[in-house]
């Protein structure tokens, strides 16, 4: 038995209305990364260099020494950098999410107070600039506790968003269980705010960019000049906006980072862009903070058992029944390599379909006997399972004149002496007209065509009863 922990189905084809404050269309989200001063460097106690995010691309680390223009390329963003974007932020009023290296911000004192005399949220980025890839748990863990304690120490306040940036696979899990983070931004998988269950805990998700993100200043094929990151900003909002305007709206975040969008020939395309995007009515500009508590309120978690987190028992006693008297369907499909995808109605029945298809002939034949007749003896003796009940009293197969049901049962003895197995329809796909209709139809088909057909049926009834069981 295997579980893919991976989640590719999300918020699914119809996204959530996001309900906005104000009626608002799009959602925009700044983050300054404050990273100078927490980066790689012999003088923290690391054992090289810095070699990321600057303007030396390709740059590598060197052992054991200090690279004295990558540490004065990071004083740039404290020095100079940080005040720049400080001024444009502060005098468009456009609220800001930072994302502060804890060690970073014990050694800017000043920037510190000017981001709190704004009102600038600072979120946790981390205790150290540095690579987690390669930690093992605990030690990451203990890095976590260390920049909640120092970010509080420097702050006054313990950060109540996380964001690592260079993580390890156990950042999210250490972060949930840590127990204190309104939200958590390691994931570049959406562009709303989501959900996901870590143990007993509900983790709200608000997602970051790396798309709409001034790293791509420092990296090839990345932005060469300000004209190209403000387009594709542009580009990105109306996009965002034209979706929100169709009643998908949505949330735009975009990364900072001092040393790059803090220089004088990028912060022009910024300040290009806040003008362009104040332009525009139905414009929330939020902190991260602010997009979590209202994603708390208006979408706070719903609760069910998830078919991919259910023991075998369980599962099969929850969907035994959805191919009709064949919980071997649902012992099999358990099986397969489930996860949060087949945590959906469409999800579950793609599993139980690959379960019932890959069967021999003659185990499908035996759920095609297992149905019962259509408006038959056992509908008149009260004996069907109560999805099918469900099913036939839907179409009216329950209220049959005495001329209807002489015609059903005329077709029942013919169509089951032709076939060797019951007519199957999906009941709720048709009105009673409809439904005398294909069987007229259905009754000349040749026996492959008709088993193929009945087995097409039998996978949209199982389809149509897990949309009332599952989201």
């Amino acid at each position: 038995m295997t579980r893919y922990p991976r989640d590719m189905i999300g918020h699914g084809a119809t996204p959530p209305a996001a309900n906005w404050p104000g009626g608002a269309k799009i959602a925009v989200q700044f983050v300054v990364n404050y990273e100078e001063g927490g980066e790689n460097c012999t003088l923290h106690g690391d054992a090289a260099s810095e070699a990321f995010l600057s303007e030396i691309v390709g740059a590598a680390p060197w052992p054991g020494q200090r690279h004295w223009n990558m540490e004065s390329i990071y004083e740039y963003g404290a020095r100079a950098g940080f005040w720049r974007l400080h001024r444009l932020f502060t005098g468009a009023e456009v609220p800001v999410t930072v994302f502060g290296v804890a060690t970073a911000l014990a050694r800017s004192p000043e920037q510190v107070a000017a981001m709190q005399s704004a009102e600038w949220e600072i979120a946790s980025h981390g205790l150290k600039w540095i690579e987690y890839k390669d930690f093992t748990p605990d030690d990451e863990r203990a890095h976590m506790e260390q920049a909640i304690r120092l970010h509080t120490e420097v702050t006054g306040e313990r950060p109540r968003g996380w964001y690592c940036g260079r993580c390890s696979v156990n950042t999210l899990r250490l972060a949930a269980e840590e127990g204190g983070f309104d939200y958590v931004a390691d994931s570049y998988a959406d562009d709303l705010p989501y959900w996901v269950q870590i143990g007993d805990r509900d983790q709200l998700i608000v997602p970051y960019t790396l798309d709409a993100n001034d790293m791509r200043f420092a990296t090839p094929q990345g932005f060469n000049s300000g004209d190209q990151f403000f387009a594709y900003l542009k580009d990105s909002f109306d996009a965002l906006y034209a979706e929100g305007a169709d009643g998908q709206a949505g949330m735009m975040s975009i990364g900072l980072h001092c040393r790059l969008a803090g220089r004088p020939g990028r912060v022009q395309a910024l300040r290009r862009f806040i003008d362009y995007a104040q332009s525009h009515a139905d414009v929330w500009f939020a902190r991260r903070i602010d997009i979590a508590q209202h994603w708390q309120q208006a979408h706070p978690p719903v609760p069910f058992d998830r078919p991919s987190q259910m023991d075998r028992a369980s599962f099969v006693a929850a969907y035994g029944g959805v191919f009709e008297h064949s919980p071997w369907v649902a012992e099999r499909a358990f099986e397969l390599e489930l996860g949060p995808a087949h945590d959906t109605a469409t999800g579950l029945a793609s599993a139980l379909c690959r379960a019932f298809r890959a069967a021999e002939a003659r185990d499908r034949l035996a759920v095609l006997r297992a149905h019962p007749d259509l408006a038959g003896k056992l509908a008149a003796a009260k004996q069907l399972t109560d999805h099918s009940t469900a099913e036939q009293s839907s179409a009216g197969l329950d209220a049959l004149t005495d001329g209807e049901r002489a015609s059903f049962t005329a077709l029942n003895d013919r169509y089951t002496g032709k076939f060797g197995f019951p007519f199957i329809i999906a009941v709720r796909d048709h009105d009673k007209p409809g439904i005398l209709a294909a069987f007229q139809r259905r009754i000349d088909h040749d026996p492959d065509t008709e088993f193929t057909e009945a087995c097409r049926q039998v996978e949209r009834i199982a389809t149509l009863r897990l949309k009332e069981m599952l989201p």
